[in-house]
């Protein structure tokens, strides 16, 4: 039996050099964790929450799993959501993919891993889902970075679906849901632009999302996201923003019609036009 005794000296050592920079670190962390953030990310081990985003430990509470799966089900992943939103108050929940997932590229290719393939059902319904856009790519390695991606846009649409999240939203409490991937040839995050702060935001970004996904053409994860000219890569284009802003305004003009009540029946009819073809369905109830 191997104790691993070089992982307890770098321990040592790493708790050594942080009492250095700060001699009362571990004595706050102690006290209490007060996140802002609720990152649902991969568990690929090249993938780490608090190094990607610049945060220490206690600033960014961590869920992870095999392809950064949110499903309805998932006791695991929804409790972590509810103690988040409901007991730690985080503001913003960050599901985060990223290129090269072995999940991801698992299902592209149509492969057994084991057990596991119970799990990458999810994704695979996803690609499904989406087939005739990525049966469109023909390089292999651009398809799977686009199904990537859309497992991404589809994963952070099923966390505001949940009742944690719109409960929260009902409540007024401050919280947005957003989708990332992650890039591990250059260590850069970027945004899907399917972020959403209330539900009828987070629907008119969605449709706005898989259109910019599905619509673009070309090997390169950039451009499938709409890159404009002198944007940063993974920005979504005007043509999207333009698209998801007139979502939102149909969706506002259906709400004043009856004041709260008629906001409230605005945004299920707009959730219910855009998505029924778009999204699976899921239960809220969880």
């Amino acid at each position: 039996m191997d104790p691993l005794p070089h992982l307890f000296e770098q321990n040592l050592a790493w708790a050594d050099a942080t009492r250095r920079r700060d001699p009362h670190f571990f004595e706050k962390l102690a006290q209490q964790q007060t996140p802002e953030y609720l990152w649902i990310g991969c568990s690929d081990s090249r993938v780490p929450a608090n190094e990607i985003i610049g945060l220490l430990p206690g600033e960014v509470f961590v869920h992870r799993n095999l392809a950064n799966v949110v499903v309805h089900t998932d006791l695991n992943c929804l409790s972590v959501i509810q103690f988040a939103v409901d007991v730690l108050k985080v503001r913003h929940i960050m599901v985060v993919g990223h290129y090269g997932c072995g999940g991801v590229r698992a299902v592209m290719r149509c492969e057994r891993v084991g057990l596991a393939d119970n799990w990458l059902r999810h994704v695979q319904d996803v690609r499904e889902q989406h087939e005739a856009c990525l049966c469109a790519v023909a390089d292999e390695t651009a398809r799977s970075a686009r199904l990537c991606e859309l497992n991404v846009i589809e994963q952070a649409a099923h966390v505001w679906q949940t009742s944690i999240v719109q409960e929260a939203w009902a409540r007024g409490q401050p919280l947005t849901i957003h989708g990332w991937i992650y890039g591990l040839r250059d260590g850069r995050l970027r945004d899907l632009g399917c972020s959403g702060d209330r539900l009828a935001t987070a629907a008119a970004n969605y449709q706005a999302a898989v259109a910019a996904a599905t619509r673009a053409e070309g090997p390169g994860p950039v451009r499938r996201l709409g890159r404009r000219r002198g944007a940063a890569p993974g920005t979504v284009s005007t043509v999207a923003r333009a698209r998801s802003r007139r979502s939102g305004q149909r969706v506002a003009r259906r709400g004043r019609a009856s004041g709260a009540q008629g906001r409230a029946q605005g945004a299920r009819l707009a959730l219910r036009d855009g998505l029924r073809r778009s999204t699976p369905s899921f239960s809220t109830r969880g």
